[in-house]
């Protein structure tokens, strides 16, 4: 386990070094069925969240309810449903499987609440 949180730090910080956003947008952790996989989802989320942390990223926390009813308009939508969004959303971008899929849900997600906030706050 500590060798593939190393390895997700690592990606994330070459992914931050090439692209220099200026925020990120991460899924908060839900309850599942299987407690050991809740476990791990939260200790993969912290990983990610200390190398966020570390580079200095304001970070957006939201649920999959949320993200799911961002993208598709329902907070029930499925992984079949979030791809096939998210295609409509990034025509041309090959999407490699469904956790990429909700990953790129997220940032739109993300891109879209922070537009909004900025408009909210440019309009007081």
């Amino acid at each position: 386990m500590a060798e593939r949180l190393s390895t997700l730090a690592t990606g994330l910080r070459a992914v931050l070094a090439e692209h220099q956003p200026e925020d990120a947008g991460i899924e908060e952790v839900f309850v599942n069925t299987n407690a050991q996989s809740t476990l791990k989802l939260g200790q993969a989320r912290g990983a990610l969240m200390l190398v966020l942390a570390d580079a200095e990223l304001p970070i957006g926390e939201y649920a999959a309810r949320f993200v799911k009813k961002a993208i598709v308009g329902t907070g029930g939508a499925d992984k079949a449903q979030i791809h096939a969004m998210v295609s409509v959303l990034l025509p041309g971008v090959e999407i490699a499987g469904s956790d990429a899929a909700d990953a790129l849900a997220v940032a739109i997600a993300h891109a879209h609440h922070r537009a909004s906030a900025k408009a909210v706050g440019q309009a007081a």
